[in-house]
């Protein structure tokens, strides 16, 4: 063979190697992994609510009346038996003369039976006097000694009726409301005034009803102000609505706060943050999702051979960033989070880096 026609061979030979591309699978792809780790602790879930007293009393008055004076206003200080305000005792007063005279009467007419049956005793004892005339007497005591027992009734229900006229606080706490204004004419159960007492603070939260079933009932509550998160405290749920509010079909919730500090004042709005009851399945970033055959499926890396596997999954639920993959994927196996659209069935791989 010619010199020629062998280089011509060997230029052949070398422009078909030179046109030769390598196996995809040969190829090493940088991607980043992490390792899937079944979800323990629910997503967090903030709501906005405000800070109440534990126990909220109104005070009111027992009777009717026109009252005269009201001693206490909205932010003071209350003591147990500060009286709060006070009713016209003069319509009242006059009932307890009236229940002091009746009793007057009917003791006076017990004195006047007694006297009669001690007479009719000695009477019948010496056959001066019938049997049923002693009936008689013995009946007309028993009835003066009932009405003694009435009137004696009469006269301190009149009496406590009385003191119903002075209003007075039986715990300490804060005027936080009142009700009515010296010189109305008010009726007895009528709110005079809201006392907040110190006995405790809750912060109560309007709960929506998706989230009511996956909260848990010990749920442990982060609550800050909202003005300055910095200050902050810890709370328990305390007290749940049975039945929602029939407009805004939300459930009141109060959580019990267990150092609240100072700054926390009625009334203050406040940030609450729990976190919700595990859902199950295995949280990835959503970046890591592909498809199969029009399916959710993610890249999983064999932690030998470092080639990678398409693997279908099933979504729990899905969000722009995360997802929530419930089978498809174990926990422990290395999931691909970047790179999944350049890779092939038995790409080997190598790991840039990983995501927690």
């Amino acid at each position: 063979m010619k010199p020629v026609a062998v280089l011509a061979c060997l230029g052949l030979v070398l422009l078909s190697a030179c046109d030769k591309k390598p196996s995809p699978a040969a190829e090493i792809r940088p991607v980043r992994t992490m390792v899937a780790t079944v979800k323990a602790e629910g997503e967090p879930v903030t709501l906005t609510g405000h800070i109440r007293a534990r126990t909220e009393e109104n005070l009111a008055f027992r009777v009717d009346g026109r009252m005269l004076v009201r001693r206490i206003n909205v932010g003071q200080e209350l003591r147990p038996g500060d009286v709060v305000a006070e009713l016209d005792p003069q319509p009242l007063q006059d009932g307890v003369r009236t229940a002091q005279a009746q009793l007057a009467a009917a003791q006076a007419s017990l004195r006047e039976a007694v006297n009669n049956l001690q007479r009719q005793q000695t009477l019948v004892k010496d056959g001066w006097a019938t049997r049923v005339q002693f009936d008689a007497a013995e009946r007309t005591f028993l009835t003066a000694k009932a009405s003694v027992d009435a009137a004696a009734a009469l006269l301190h229900n009149a009496e406590d009726q009385l003191g119903y006229t002075q209003l007075a606080a039986d715990a300490a706490g804060v005027v936080t409301a009142t009700g009515a204004e010296p010189g109305e004419v008010v009726r007895a159960g009528q709110m005079i005034v809201t006392v907040a007492q110190h006995n405790g603070l809750d912060a109560v939260f309007d709960v929506p009803d998706s989230l009511m079933r996956r909260l848990r009932p010990d749920v442990a509550v982060t609550v800050a102000l909202t003005d300055d998160p910095n200050i902050q405290t810890t709370g328990h749920v305390r007290e749940t609505s049975p039945q929602a509010d029939p407009v805004t079909r939300s459930f009141r919730v109060k959580i019990a706060l267990d150092q609240p500090p100072a700054s926390m004042r009625l009334g203050a709005t406040v940030s609450g943050q729990a976190h919700m009851i595990a859902i199950g399945g295995i949280e990835l970033p959503a970046t890591a999702l592909t498809t199969l055959d029009n399916k959710p499926a993610v890249w999983v890396v064999d932690p030998r051979t470092q080639e990678v596997s398409l693997r279908a999954v099933t979504i729990r639920q899905g969000g722009s960033d995360r997802i929530i993959v419930s089978d498809g994927v174990a926990g422990g196996e290395q999931v691909v989070t970047a790179g999944v659209h350049a890779l092939r069935p038995g790409q080997k791989v190598r790991i840039e880096g990983a995501v927690s």
